[in-house]
């Protein structure tokens, strides 16, 4: 019995990816058996339907129409025999059910159309560039040098206190905003800016109030509006989880003049916090006790965030691209839910961009489905899925896992939201790219802090990252740099992949690679919302097109040892190598090239 099906054929399934509420669909299912073919669908924790499908000339067909938004799970049933999901979505007999999904989102949901083709780029500010002279108050220091390592060591109480500084700050960044404009970056995403305690700044104190070692909210006025000449905007990161203990909410050290949830019970913030034992202990960030979590669905605090004069309008009276929502699964659906609210009222183009480190469209925290995408909650999340299987792709030489990917992440989201993924190849929480492809392995702190790449293993490595961010370049969402990535900075686990900007050390072949990349992607009209099209694959090499209706782009990326002749109707430009057009290209063993049948750059 031979039997096809596959939800990212259009010829199988009408939409691919999510789909909206009430919108008609057609599946089909081509194949040569007489046997009756039932599609059997259910609603995600509902009762499975047995719908009867039509029989035609080719196979069985269904039209569809699903009014209520959710997720929903479906797989076939042929004669006696179940076929689900297999290996690149295809359909597979088994005794074992593997589902396909569908998730229906909401008619009018929609993702902003600015945001999609752009070049992010991420900072996390005290380590960017420092403009002028910076003070910090006596429980924090200030390092003697711009080139000194984040300190790491533990004081005498066992805690890294994260009180170091070295002054980069937001004229810095305003400073440097015509490197950033030569990278063609579009949104500038910086890690917390709001007072704290720490150089991270996810401890916040106050967020009303930029921390006065970046600046003043005049300094911040200005970045935006110079940021907004060179057609740059600027993505906040909300801290909405957890406060800092050195706050003015919880204020454990008597710093903020305000009366704070841990000095007394008739603090106006007490009810944001849950104490076990009042006041020392108290539901912390992971048990880290100097991150108090908050209560998301403690009325005042919702008020404080979302109200007509609550933090997200506060910020959003400047033209922000929006917020990045620091750990989006370990917030209430329905906190998400007003915070959305309040941001497209403030700016209906601003976006909603959450941190989640699995598939968003299914994903289940705290024993509860999430609903992402579904039209009251996100935009669009972090796409850590693809991080893994970039890097998975590129230290392996196998396109299996890295081909997987895509196809999960193609079927399960809708098409608005995989055009506004944040797609990364590291961040402020993951060790720099450059050190995860150099392999070398360092357990301790202190071996991480002395462990740098010889310059044989760097030149490999390098290699590997130009192969990672050809693919990172041209998927759909939108690329984002890890601030230093592209002058090849290196860098272990926090605190060492927050290391300040090597300005005296940019490799600059790395440098002049991404700025080809990002002219590429800005260049061509394909990256904001086309297709993805798998032209072939095997085991080691992997070829795509983007493609719409005046511009054709294809990848190759080869990390086996074959040479493969790829054929073409019209003539193609190497735009990693440029020269004459051909109508055959060799793509040779280890190597990576995107070609176009029109030369724009």
């Amino acid at each position: 019995m031979e039997i096809y099906y596959n939800p990212l054929d259009i010829k199988c399934k009408s939409v691919i990816g999510g789909i909206k509420q009430s919108e008609k669909f057609t599946i089909n299912v081509f194949g040569n058996s007489n046997e009756p073919c039932i599609f059997v669908l259910k609603q995600d924790e509902g009762e499975a339907q047995y719908l009867h499908m039509r029989k035609t000339p080719e196979g069985w067909t269904i039209d569809l129409s699903l009014d209520n938004p959710g997720l929903y799970f479906y797989y076939f049933r042929i004669g006696n025999s179940n076929a689900s999901c297999g290996k690149f979505r295809k359909l597979e007999i088994s005794e074992q059910i593997h589902y396909y999904q569908i998730l229906i989102y909401q008619a009018a949901f929609e993702t902003p159309e600015w945001f999609r083709g752009g070049i992010m780029y991420q900072i996390f500010p005290d380590r960017f560039f420092r403009e002028g002279n910076v003070v910090v108050s006596p429980e924090k220091w200030l390092h003697k040098s711009w080139s000194e390592k984040p300190e790491y060591r533990m004081n005498d109480q066992g805690k890294v206190l994260n009180n170091d500084f070295f002054g980069g700050n937001l004229r810095g960044i305003a400073q440097k905003l015509d490197y950033l404009q030569s990278l063609n970056v579009t949104v500038i995403y910086l890690n917390p800016i709001f007072q704290a305690f720490s150089n991270h700044r996810y401890d916040t104190g106050d967020y009303k109030k930029i921390d006065p070692i970046l600046g003043t909210e005049e300094d911040f006025a200005f970045l935006v509006q110079e940021c907004a000449k060179r057609g740059i905007k600027i993505m906040l990161d909300g801290v909405f989880n957890h406060t800092g203990d050195d706050s003015k909410y919880f204020n454990k050290y008597g710093r903020y003049n305000e009366l704070g949830a841990y000095q007394s019970k008739d603090s106006k913030y007490y009810a944001w916090y849950k104490f076990t034992h009042f006041p020392d202990q108290y539901d912390a960030w992971w048990g880290i006790d100097n991150l108090p979590a908050v209560n998301e669905n403690c009325p005042s605090y919702i008020d404080y965030i979302t109200g007509e004069e609550g933090v997200l309008r506060y910020w959003l009276k400047y033209d922000l691209a929006g917020f990045r929502l620091d750990v989006a699964d370990e917030l209430p659906d329905e906190f998400i839910v007003k915070i959305r609210q309040a941001v497209k009222t403030a700016n209906p183009d601003a976006i909603v961009l959450g941190e989640v480190w699995e598939d968003a469209s299914n994903k289940i925290a705290y024993s509860k489905r999430r609903k992402y995408f579904q039209g009251n909650e996100l935009d669009s999340v972090m796409n850590y899925p693809l991080k893994d299987a970039i890097i998975h792709f590129v230290n392996s030489n196998d396109t299996t896992y890295f081909r997987q990917t895509i196809a999960m992440l193609r079927d399960n989201y809708p098409k608005k939201v995989l055009d506004s993924l944040m797609n990364i190849l590291g961040t402020h929480d993951t060790v720099r790219i450059l050190t995860a492809f150099g392999g070398i392995q360092a357990i301790s702190k202190d071996e991480m802090n002395a462990t740098k790449m010889d310059p044989c293993t760097r030149e490999i490595t390098k290699s590997k990252l130009i192969v990672a961010s050809i693919l990172l370049f041209t998927l759909q969402g939108n690329p984002c740099i890890y601030y230093g990535d592209e002058i090849g900075m290196e860098g272990y686990s926090d605190p060492f992949c927050r290391g300040t900007f090597e300005w005296e050390n940019i490799d600059a072949d790395l440098l002049q690679h991404f700025r080809l990349l990002s002219q590429i992607r800005t260049n061509y009209s394909v990256f904001k919302d086309s297709e993805y099209h798998e032209l072939f694959a095997d085991t080691n090499c992997l070829v795509y097109e983007r493609k719409n209706r005046n511009e054709s782009v294809i990848i190759c990326v080869n990390r086996g040892h074959n040479k493969y002749d790829l054929c073409s109707d019209q003539p193609l430009y190497d735009l990693m190598d440029p020269g004459l057009p051909v109508m055959r290209y060799t793509i040779k063993p280890f190597s990576a090239t995107i070609l176009s049948n029109k030369f724009n750059i």
